[in-house]
């Protein structure tokens, strides 16, 4: 068994509402400063771990956010991946999961905890979910098994009390402290007296592989969301974007499309130009299925390649990341129906 040895943590500010700290004399809010965290959060003091702070300067609204962050995210953990035992992510929650699964294909082969997390109310203030998220956060990245090992190598979200695969997660509330779910993914961790992990359902490198960091996206990516009486002008904007790669439909239930034969005509003619065209279902739960009605066979028929139960926050990342490696088309489509972070159930 490997002996303990003091943890350390880096913790890296990008923005958002928990690094929010209200000045007590001027009642305005100030951005993240790990000395002002320790102040507010006193708990940190208890913990046996080093812990670090890098602060993106000038922090960002996660409004804001975009593959250029991500890839300064990724170099940040890679450039400290030797150093540290584990990475917390303090963000934004409105484009969160976004970054949860752009990071879980940007980071392959991840052998150290990266977890996510923020809040609804700034942490200086009396009722925040701040606190909670952020303490339980550094001490899930810092867990080790009795090997050892990191408890959980993944790029997660924690918030209010689950501990959620980032690529398989979507913030489903603008207000209440449960911000976040996973549908298609029960919880890695639920966070009560005790921590605990459901072992079976977290993902481990390969041990013969080492870490390996991604810094290339191509955001040549659109997202159609299928709606009654949706009209053909519509579809035939698509055209008019000259170097559209990739065109994500939001279709209904189990990946239906209405039957209308100028929708189908103009989809195999995007896929002609080499478009690729991907189905996802406008359902929070559940996957797509194209083979069960025929109105999801037309697409399929059409070249439509199969999303399975995937987050849209998970599929255009996964597609940026695909893109941006300048694969050949088929091997993007080989990928697509291949779960390469855990982001989809084939």
């Amino acid at each position: 068994m490997k002996q303990p040895t003091t943890p350390s943590i880096l913790v890296i500010y990008t923005g958002g509402t928990i690094g929010m700290i209200e000045n007590p004399e001027t009642g305005a809010l100030e951005n993240f400063d790990l000395a002002h965290f320790r102040r507010l959060v006193p708990e940190l003091n208890r913990f046996n771990y080093d812990i670090d702070a890098i602060t993106f300067d000038p922090p960002i609204d996660s409004s804001d956010m975009e593959p250029k962050y991500w890839i300064k995210l990724t170099r940040i953990i890679s450039d400290h991946y030797a150093d540290y035992d584990g990475f917390v992510v303090l963000h934004g929650t409105d484009t969160m999961a976004y970054t949860a699964s752009a990071l879980s294909f940007m980071l392959e082969n991840l052998g150290k905890a990266v977890i996510i997390t923020g809040s609804q109310l700034p942490i200086g203030q009396l009722r925040t979910d701040g606190k909670e998220n952020l303490l339980t956060s550094i001490e899930i990245a810092a867990a080790r098994d009795e090997y050892g090992l990191p408890m959980v190598p993944e790029v997660c979200i924690f918030f209010e009390n689950r501990l959620m695969r980032g690529n398989r997660t979507t913030k489903i509330n603008a207000e209440g402290f449960n911000a976040f779910r996973s549908y298609n993914l029960p919880p890695l961790a639920r966070a009560g007296i005790h921590i605990k992990y459901e072992s079976h359902l977290i993902r481990r490198p390969d041990s013969n592989k080492p870490f390996r960091p991604h810094f290339l996206m191509d955001n040549r990516v659109i997202i159609l969301t299928l709606f009654p009486g949706i009209r053909r002008e519509y579809i035939e904007a698509l055209f008019h974007i000259a170097d559209l790669r990739a065109l994500i439909l939001k279709t209904y239930g189990s990946g239906n499309a209405p039957q209308k034969p100028w929708l189908i005509e103009r989809l195999k003619a995007l896929r002609a130009k080499g478009v690729i065209l991907v189905n996802i279902t406008q359902c929070s739960q559940g996957a797509v299925e194209m083979r069960r009605y025929g109105t999801g066979l037309q697409l399929l028929q059409a070249g439509v390649v199969n999303g399975y139960d995937s987050t849209p926050e998970s599929m255009v990342t996964k597609l940026m990341f695909l893109l941006g490696h300048n694969m050949p088309y088929e091997e993007i489509i080989r990928l697509m129906n291949t779960s390469i972070a855990g982001e989809i159930t084939v």
